[in-house]
């Protein structure tokens, strides 16, 4: 496993074969950050369910400032803490062994706000709707931030309370969602000659 692309591009991942984990594949890493590209520098980033950082990293490759990695995981901690390391990335990094109801409560609590948040956790793990609603009720997302979801081709709702659905990706048997906070997407538009 790989950094595809910014500073880090070619440098080494470790910990594709973590027990627990399901990295996310080139393919569909290198689709999800040609998609929101425009979002990424300067940008404050949560890696929700971060296993070996996969995520999180690329994003800092590509100018994110700062990333929160949040895992329950102390194995997958361990391993991320290398990867950090061995990347030299520590200071645009924060680690946290928790799970993600109570770190997106207690980034409320300390009135800390994202661009972007990936959400990319087991498949068996039916949490997508409930994150999407609790970013949203907690006002997690700075103004047209972005979600971020991976998923196993789920059916999920166009809309949770202020984050539209932005784009859709399917790439056989996954799927990438981006939601977007604020955004008004109007289905037709209609042309006054």
């Amino acid at each position: 496993m790989k950094v595809i692309s910014g500073t880090l591009k070619g440098r080494n991942i470790i910990g594709y074969n973590i027990d627990g984990t399901r990295p996310t594949m080139d393919r569909v890493k290198e689709s999800m950050f040609a998609t929101i590209q425009d979002y990424v520098k300067d940008s404050a980033v949560l890696d929700l369910f971060a296993g070996s950082g996969n995520l999180g990293i690329e994003a800092i490759s590509n100018g994110a400032t700062k990333c929160y990695f949040i895992d329950n995981n102390k194995e997958v901690i361990k391993v991320l803490n290398q990867n950090i390391t061995n990347l030299n990335i520590k200071s645009n990094s924060k680690v946290i062994l928790s799970d993600w109801k109570k770190s997106l409560n207690e980034f409320s609590n300390q009135n800390i706000k994202f661009d972007l948040i990936f959400v990319d956790p087991p498949y068996d793990y039916d949490v997508y709707e409930k994150i999407l609603e609790k970013v949203s009720t907690l006002n997690l997302l700075n103004d047209n931030g972005l979600i971020i979801l991976e998923h196993s081709n789920l059916k999920l709702k166009g809309t949770y309370n202020n984050l539209t659905l932005y784009k859709e990706k399917n790439y056989g048997n996954k799927s990438i969602n981006i939601y977007k906070k604020n955004w008004q997407h109007f289905p037709y538009m209609i042309y006054f000659i």
